[in-house]
């Protein structure tokens, strides 16, 4: 046994080429190389995440005979760290969900329900059969949505 195994460098573009390397080699070895001079612009990614210590060996991050790993060229190297910020760095949400207004959105519909089943219980008299099926309607599928979201 030779101790070399074949990894899959797959690009966006949906190109492959195939690396001949040992579990020994480290990230930043593969690199540099299958990527001589763009070291700094090859971003991998294996199993979802970024693989960004370059001191890491493949066999430390489960990399096996026959494993895919993303490869993206970045136009810079200050490009993609903007776009893919460190996760040990990034403060988490209290959700795990970063906070904005798609995330505000499911508190603020869930408000407005409860304020809209409120006037239907209180002012029963207001509300026609068919808009009563509809309030159902709508708070059934928006349970679905937001148990779907935050349920994971």
């Amino acid at each position: 046994c030779s101790g070399l195994i074949k990894i899959r460098l797959k690009f966006f573009n949906d190109t492959e080429e195939v690396a001949v390397v040992r579990p020994e080699d480290t990230v930043g070895g593969l690199k540099s190389k299958y990527f001589p001079g763009q070291e700094n612009q090859m971003k991998f990614i294996y199993r979802g995440q970024l693989l960004q210590d370059q001191g890491r060996t493949l066999r430390s991050l489960h990399i096996t005979d026959n494993c895919v790993i993303h490869c993206h060229r970045s136009r810079s190297a200050t490009t993609a760290a903007t776009v893919l910020p460190d996760p040990a760095t990034a403060a988490p949400a209290a959700s795990g969900l970063p906070l904005g207004a798609g995330n505000l959105l499911v508190p603020a519909v869930m408000v407005v329900l409860g304020v809209v089943w409120y006037f239907h219980i209180n002012y029963r008299q207001l509300f026609t059969a068919p808009a009563t099926v509809s309030l159902i309607g709508v708070t059934v599928l928006f349970s679905f949505l937001a148990f779907g979201m935050y349920g994971q």
